[in-house]
């Protein structure tokens, strides 16, 4: 950080001092010394919380990316895939969707949140099998219906999506293929049967002709619930010429 910003991070803790969005405690300025990629890393997490962030190391789930605990043998897909009939290829996901990681997606999707980011995206740093993916991939975010991003004024997905483009390097980019068409309702209390029908053909592809199936396509979002709205996007890009296609959330719930 140039040190002119520096110093006016340091004059702005000292006068509005960051607040855990987990506990609403206070976050304590991290030493010089610390480690970048420790619990103190985090600007908008107190150091308890951070150490309740739970990532997702393999062995996961192959479809959805959910960790197995325990020595695995076998079937690499969970019991919570059971019935999604996937339309991509794989599935990998940063941390698990809950306690401070839920507050993170919180605050960013429903309460305007944007200084969450550097926090999120401090997170996917910390993911090596997600970096690893996304190298070199065109990631794809889950669109909102125009009238929900006039409401909210932004996509977290695509904001997710290009802090992971920056955290992998290695040529990621970030391209708004797919449109929503249909404003279905929220989906938060649905099962997966209801919110599959909600969805059914929900999403379109923006531009015409087909999709350069030479491409490694990955679709992002938020948090991986049960799959659906996910499947109905990679439905889309299928139809398209996607050949290559997997799916990265920032959490899984």
């Amino acid at each position: 950080m140039p040190l002119a910003a520096h110093f006016l991070q340091g004059v702005s803790d000292l006068v509005f001092p960051p607040v855990c969005v987990h506990c609403r405690g206070l976050v304590e300025t991290p030493e010089a010394d610390a480690a970048p990629d420790g619990p103190s890393a985090y600007r908008h997490l107190c150091f308890r919380c951070a150490r309740q962030l739970e990532f997702v190391r393999p062995p996961h789930c192959t479809t959805c990316g959910h960790p197995f605990f325990g020595v695995v043998e076998g079937e690499r897909r969970c019991a919570k895939c059971d019935g999604l009939h996937p339309e991509f290829d794989a599935g990998r996901t940063a941390v698990l969707f809950k306690g401070p990681a839920r507050s993170l997606v919180i605050e960013l999707k429903y309460h305007r949140g944007l200084h969450v980011l550097a926090d999120m995206e401090q997170i996917l740093r910390r993911s090596p099998h997600l970096l690893a993916a996304a190298r070199g991939a065109t990631l794809v975010p889950v669109p909102l219906h125009a009238r929900k991003a006039r409401e909210r004024g932004y996509n977290q997905a695509e904001l997710l999506a290009t802090a992971l483009a920056r955290a992998a390097g290695g040529g990621a980019c970030v391209q708004n293929l797919l449109m929503r068409v249909v404003d279905t309702p929220t989906q938060t209390a649905f099962d997966r049967r209801t919110r599959i029908a909600n969805l059914k053909n929900a999403f379109a592809l923006v531009q015409s002709g087909p999709l350069n199936s030479g491409l490694h396509f990955i679709l992002v979002d938020d948090v991986f619930t049960t799959g659906s709205t996910l499947n109905s996007c990679a439905r889309a890009l299928r139809r398209a010429g996607a050949v290559k296609l997997d799916v990265a959330t920032f959490g899984h719930g």
